[in-house]
């Protein structure tokens, strides 16, 4: 019988039931007995299910930066005690720890799921005039450590070119739907003639546009998600459109699906910060997934994407006209809008899904532990 290879995940940011983390990355490879699993969280609940360990690191913290220093080494101490033979680490406040364990002897592995010097110029909590000194102080001390980890992954290819170039060991895992999440496609007259958003709300994801929009149709929005800062939401109610929001707040998996099924429009419309030019926003083809036709914003990449699988329109974030037009003329050309559902869902069937990615991860932890 083959040694098992025991993995530790390690997060001091992202609770312990976190999408990728659990559910796509350790949930789906303890599936696989060659692997035992472990998960490290702050104050999570300690239990063993799905054949992952959740371990709870006890901690108390005030603010978030009493968050980033003392989650972070409580994480890495209580990995320590589960001497694994990989350790896959989540949270970029980690990365001294990782460079710790590798100088160990272990085989260490960067997940980085955001392209974090780009993130930090659109963090709203950092004054305006320091985010770009910070962006380029903290790129410079990632890909020091980066650079000497063994192995770095990424949740898009274009984050994956950045580490590249100063580790040969990296590779994009993109954050995909998992199919069976959502297997069953919803027929387009079961639907209601309703939009949704489901993610973050902040001001940068076009929420305020979005508001606004909708006093201009005659239709509603399913929208769910954290409000981003609070505050936000003050602001959004005072709005005209917002008579005509269902506001969800922030709902679990199964909440979500039903919402994506009772809605006829997906709506991702980003503003162009660098960090979302070139990224792979889950809800995209969480939307596609659900089999409902896109409105994106006009980013190259995404009108790639959404013209070659011909599931959905791209429009100027800004543009209230634009984004206004294209939510009327998908609700009143439902033939065009039923066959881009069917498009966008056939498209993650065959390419854009976690089934495919998670092999990805498979190879990386067997080839490491074969290398020992």
């Amino acid at each position: 019988m083959e040694k098992q290879i025991k993995i530790c995940h390690l997060t001091s940011a992202h609770q312990a039931d976190d999408i990728r983390i659990y559910h796509k990355e350790c949930k789906f490879l303890a599936k696989i007995n060659r692997f035992k699993i472990y998960l490290i969280a702050v104050n999570a609940k300690e239990i063993y299910q799905d054949n992952v360990q959740i371990i709870s690191a006890k901690c108390k913290f005030s603010n978030r930066t009493s968050r980033i220093v003392l989650a972070a080494y409580s994480v890495y101490k209580k990995g320590l005690e589960i001497d694994a033979d990989i350790y896959h680490f989540h949270d970029p406040e980690l990365l001294p720890y990782g460079l710790k364990l590798k100088r160990m002897g272990k085989f260490v592995i960067y997940d980085s799921h955001e392209d974090v010097p780009r993130q930090i110029l659109g963090k709203h909590w950092i004054p305006k005039y320091l985010r770009k000194i910070i962006s380029i102080t903290f790129e410079t001390f990632e890909n020091y450590i980066a650079k000497r980890l063994s192995y770095i992954i990424t949740s898009t290819p274009t984050i994956e070119h950045r580490y590249l170039k100063i580790n040969p060991n990296s590779s994009a895992i993109c954050n995909y739907p998992i199919l069976n999440e959502n297997n069953e496609l919803i027929t387009w007259e079961s639907r209601k003639n309703e939009l949704c958003y489901v993610g973050g709300i902040t001001v940068i994801r076009g929420i305020i546009e979005l508001i606004k929009v909708m006093d201009m149709i005659p239709y509603r929005l399913n929208l769910a998600g954290s409000y981003s800062p609070l505050i936000l939401r003050d602001k959004l109610v005072s709005m005209p459109g917002w008579e005509k929001v269902n506001d969800c707040g922030q709902i679990g998996r199964n909440e979500i699906i039903q919402l994506l099924n009772q809605s006829k429009i997906g709506i991702v419309t980003l503003h162009p910060k660098e960090n979302y030019l070139e990224s792979l926003p889950i809800k995209m083809f969480e939307y596609m997934h659900a089999g409902i036709p896109v409105i994106a914003s006009n980013f190259p990449l995404w009108q790639e994407i959404l013209t070659e699988n011909k599931c959905g329109i791209c429009v100027d974030p800004f543009n209230l006209d634009q984004i206004a037009e294209a939510i009327k003329y998908l609700l009143n050309n439902e033939g065009e809008a039923r066959i881009m559902g069917i498009n966008g869902r056939e498209a993650v069937t065959k390419k854009y899904n976690w089934e495919n990615e998670v092999k990805k991860l498979e190879n990386i932890y067997i080839n490491a532990f074969n290398k020992k």
